[in-house]
């Protein structure tokens, strides 16, 4: 595997993480919300992670694999910083 795909898999996972996060907290926050809640919007967090980085790491060209860590980045950085 070449050095760039490791490289854009694992800030897009980093990024990924951190957006699973903010959608439980989300979740979590939600009134009349359950702990069930919680856990489904994490479990779908992670599936959708699981499958960007797989297609990152062996099927997208560069050019989409960095596009998607750039909106990824982009997203949390907008995410966290405006509050």
């Amino acid at each position: 595997m070449e050095t760039w795909r490791i490289v854009a898999t694992g800030a897009f996972v980093v990024g990924g993480l951190v957006l699973v996060l903010v959608a439980m907290a989300q979740a979590r926050d939600r009134k009349h919300a359950r702990g069930a809640d919680v856990w489904r919007a994490g479990l779908i967090g992670l599936a959708v992670v699981g499958l960007v980085a797989v297609l990152i790491a062996y099927w997208l060209p560069s050019v989409a694999a960095w596009g998607t860590v750039a909106a990824t980045a982009m997203a949390v950085a907008f995410i966290t910083l405006m509050d």
